[in-house]
């Protein structure tokens, strides 16, 4: 196919990429869609009901009656607390699961874990506490304990229940109050409620049949156990030198401990179904003389570049300037080259297309660079778009796979392994032994809200199940409160503005609530509510400049971006605001500015 963009010629055949993409997709296909993913409850609650990072702790099931009642201690928890704070509300409660502060930063301690968004704008409140990250990358070690800095620094500890697991919310219009009940025979009343229960919540196995055959050791990497494998997040596994292990998934997670489990085990066998696009990571210490150069406001000015630059916006330099802002910035200078009356919709969408397939030859070349065997680097090779699965960033996992002792075992002819046995990993039609099985499937992302939310009980006003509420899709106003659940607040990825830095997007979301609260209240009312026409009302709006993703994610290998090409789509982004997170972190701005909390209704 010949075509150029402007008087640029491609240099690659469009429509064989395409059919390669198609093939590569369809080969991976399964009937069962997300159903090929357990539903971690009975039988597999072993993997997932201990905690291994702290002790159990006793105590005696409380009553109590209290102002807000925040659901959850990662952080969307920890910010919204903060929020709450800097609002003068200090009578509150954070109810979380966990032996500590962090959400998933709790429970991931694999070997190696990092976060791939740069740290000065993906770690919340760096401004508020005064502290600059270590690295440009933190990795899961320090954002831990930047999560236990936000809980110290808002004194949060003493308001908080941990390793507790909330079993029903219900509002009891006789005292207008929430009633939150928990495992631990717990009775809060609270007035508001703030759920910050975070996407990450609720960790996912493969449906293999035979999963609780084996006979060795086997644990998921949000369980990691350190009393097997020996050493910590910085690597040392030791205890694996004489340790066959097989690792299943290689995603975000895999992608970053396949290196140490590698450096480390007699034998490392990788089960891979999909291979991750693994494009550089270039860590590096922070530069002090920079962050001394640092001025009030800096990381919101940061963030807010970043987020332009991924939509290919004009910006007068590129603050993050790495893997994830390379494609925008090309874009918009190729933009800029093309006149006006050039710039068709279809003009554009062609060039996000090629430079999306440039973008992905450049990963898959590296491949080549970096592998020796040709065989082995033709597997690693992710045939798909930039984006249709979770992009990665390591320096290490490519060159693993010239260990002599790492094999890579592909499944995707199969679909996925086989089975488990007694003695191992069945996959294409041979017997793996092993002596340890590490599961990197991560957490429920896209499954039905019940089950990611994990509330079993969760009713409004006159017994409204909001399960029901949102049934046909979600109902909002700003993606924050529905109608039917007065005093009742969301966070997350529902009705709003999406950031590429999520913590951003939970900072501008736990600001506007932590207002409404005190606002609420300072106005001598008890109640705030949204009016259904306000709710229908932002539903509309929503729908009418939506952008659809469905021909794209059709196109996709599945994953849990597209569903697994199941039956049923659901967004890991919910129902995103179309003009972008800036917009609508202005659009809320203005609405506070207003002063009336428009579309709410207060009683006492």
């Amino acid at each position: 196919m010949n075509i150029a963009i402007g008087a640029e010629a491609l240099e690659f055949d469009l429509d064989a990429l395409k059919a390669k993409y198609r093939e590569e997709r369809d080969r991976r296909l399964r009937k069962d869609g997300e159903d090929q993913y357990l539903t971690v409850d009975d039988d597999y609650a072993p993997f997932f009901e201990q905690d291994p990072y702290s002790p159990p702790i006793e105590r005696e099931a409380i009553s109590e009656e209290l102002e807000v009642a925040v659901l959850g201690g990662g952080f969307a928890g920890l910010i919204a607390a903060g929020n709450l704070r800097l609002q003068g509300i200090d009578d509150f409660r954070i109810i979380e699961m966990a032996g500590d502060f962090g959400g998933t930063w709790y429970w991931n301690r694999y070997p190696g874990v990092q976060c791939d968004i740069e740290s000065y704008i993906y770690l919340p409140m760096l401004d508020e506490l005064g502290y600059v990250p270590k690295e440009k990358y933190s990795y899961g070690a320090e954002i831990f304990e930047h999560c236990q800095r936000i809980g110290r620094h808002f004194d949060l500890y003493d308001s908080t229940l941990f390793q507790t697991m909330v079993t029903s919310v219900s509002w009891d219009e006789t005292i207008q109050r929430w009633r939150i009940t928990t495992h631990r025979g717990d009775d809060i009343r609270a007035r508001f409620v703030i759920l910050a229960s975070g996407p990450y919540n609720r960790a996912k196995l493969p449906g293999i049949p035979g999963i609780n055959d084996f006979k060795g050791h086997s644990f998921h990497t949000s369980r990691w156990d350190y009393d097997y494998t020996g050493g910590n997040q910085n690597g040392g596994l030791d205890k694996l030198k004489d340790k066959r292990v097989g690792i299943i998934g290689t995603g975000a997670t895999g992608i970053q401990c396949i290196p140490h489990l590698g450096k480390w085990a007699k034998q490392l066998y990788v089960f891979q179904r999909t291979p991750s696009a693994v494009a550089v990571r270039g860590n590096k210490p922070t530069d002090q003389e920079w962050a001394k150069t640092l001025k009030p406001g800096w990381q919101r000015e940061r963030t807010m570049n970043f987020a332009r630059v991924m939509r290919s916006m004009p910006v007068e330099e590129d603050a993050v300037c790495d893997g994830w802002t390379r494609m925008g910035r090309t874009i918009e200078a190729k933009l800029a080259a093309i006149p006006d009356e050039q710039k068709t919709p279809e003009q554009i969408g062609l060039l996000h297309e090629i430079e999306d397939h440039r973008h992905m030859n450049r990963i898959r070349d590296r491949v080549d660079e970096i592998v020796l065997d040709k065989d082995v680097a033709e597997k690693l090779k992710g045939w798909y778009r930039w984006m249709c699965k979770r992009p990665t960033f390591h320096d290490e996992y490519l060159p693993t796979f010239n260990r002599p002792s790492v094999t890579l075992v592909d499944v995707s002819a199969a679909k996925g392994v086989e089975r488990i046995t007694e003695k191992g990993i069945v996959a294409n039609g041979q017997e793996y032994e092993v002596d340890c099985i590490v599961y990197a499937s991560g957490f429920e992302i896209t499954t039905e809200m019940k089950r990611r939310i994990g509330i079993p009980v969760f009713t409004g006003r006159d017994g409204l199940s909001l399960y029901d509420h949102w049934r046909d899709g979600f109902r909002t106003l700003h993606g924050l409160t529905s109608h039917g659940f007065p005093n009742m607040f969301f966070t997350g990825f529902i009705q709003g503005g999406v950031s590429p830095s999520v913590t951003e997007m939970y900072d501008d979301q736990t600001k506007h609530i932590a207002y409404i609260i005190h606002e609420t209240l300072a106005r001598g009312a008890t109640v705030v509510e949204v009016s259904e026409e306000a709710q229908d009302e932002w539903v509309r709006t929503l729908r009418a400049g939506a952008i659809s993703m469905e021909a794209f994610l059709n196109d996709c290998t599945p994953g849990y971006y597209n569903n697994e090409h199941g039956a049923v789509r659901r967004s890991h982004l919910g129902e995103p605001y179309g003009p972008g997170h800036q917009a609508f972190a202005d659009l809320l701005e203005a609405w506070r500015d207003k002063g009336n909390l428009e579309g709410m209704v207060l009683s006492s």
